[in-house]
């Protein structure tokens, strides 16, 4: 027997097991509230085009691009999958704006097939942010993820190209996917390509796990019948978990440019002209440079 056949039947053992508990069960065992940790759910790396965007009147756009668990696979309707679910937590969150999330998910597919349809689904949108879910159906495909880096920093790098902000969402936890020994390599190599990128990851892998190991849910609780795709509830978790990672994003940014002394301020005359920067004094992140490392 292959690899990958012996994976998948791990994983459909998994999966097996893992519907001991009837779905009616399961729901009653679902918390009142998500159960979001914001150690978990932060965006570590500012979304500047997005806030800048906010900053003005004009309408934003959000592209999700993705597979299956982009796409709403497992939801009830189009209308539960997270893109749909977090169009409507963005405008509740910042009325009167127009804002849109695009839902771009593609059963099925992998991240060659998102980066050769890019151009048309992404770029001509011009949007403010990227929201990128790939690498889940790499794991079941030879050498996925062996090419998974390099598609990833192509992504990256066009959206760049277009001045947009990029967010990784990384694989959902679920039995199949926790059985395949590409796992934990395709979630490390994803912040790997994030920290040396600078942009953020939205931590959904780490984020379920919570759900199950910490708060006991079974998989039934959060996950569609085939024990792999997310439900109503979980893509709807997922949603709000990130819309509010990125209003903390923006508004954090928001507060830190009002903060800022203005041009021509008094307090800008003391550092001549360069914010953060005293005349005949070391510049203050050379200051907190050692300190910062220092290990604890």
């Amino acid at each position: 027997m292959s690899t990958r056949a012996a994976t998948f039947l791990a994983g459909a053992t998994l999966a097996g097991l893992a519907l001991a508990v009837p779905p009616a069960a399961a729901a009653s065992l679902l918390p009142a509230a998500c159960p979001a940790s914001t150690a978990l759910t932060k965006l570590d790396m500012p979304l500047t085009k997005l806030a800048a965007r906010l900053a003005g009147d004009q309408p934003v756009v959000i592209v999700a691009i993705g597979s299956s668990s982009t796409a709403g696979a497992g939801a009830s309707s189009a209308q539960a999958s997270y893109p749909s679910r977090l169009e409507a937590l963005l405008r509740e969150r910042y009325p009167g704006r127009d804002i849109r999330v695009v839902n771009r998910g593609i059963n099925g597919q992998d991240q060659p097939e998102m980066i050769a349809r890019f151009d048309a689904d992404v770029v001509s949108l011009k949007p403010a942010v990227v929201l990128w879910q790939g690498g889940v159906n790499a794991m079941f495909r030879d050498n996925g993820l062996g090419t998974a880096e390099s598609i990833l920093r192509e992504a990256i790098r066009r959206t760049r190209q277009i001045g947009s902000d990029f967010v990784i969402i990384d694989p959902q936890y679920a039995p199949r996917v926790i059985a395949d020994a590409d796992s934990g390599p395709m979630v490390k190599l994803m912040n790997t390509v994030a920290a040396e990128e600078a942009v953020p990851v939205f931590h959904r892998f780490a984020l379920m796990r919570d759900w199950h190991e910490r708060g006991g849910m079974p998989f039934e609780a959060f996950l569609a019948k085939d024990s792999f795709h997310m439900n109503d509830w979980s893509y709807d978790c997922l949603a709000r978990d990130l819309a509010r990672s990125i209003g903390a994003n923006v508004e954090a940014q928001q507060r830190s440019a009002e903060a800022a002394p203005k041009p021509g301020s008094s307090l800008d005359s003391k550092t001549g002209g360069k914010t953060g920067e005293r005349i005949g004094t070391t510049p203050a992140s050379a200051e907190l440079a050692p300190k910062l490392a220092t290990p604890n």
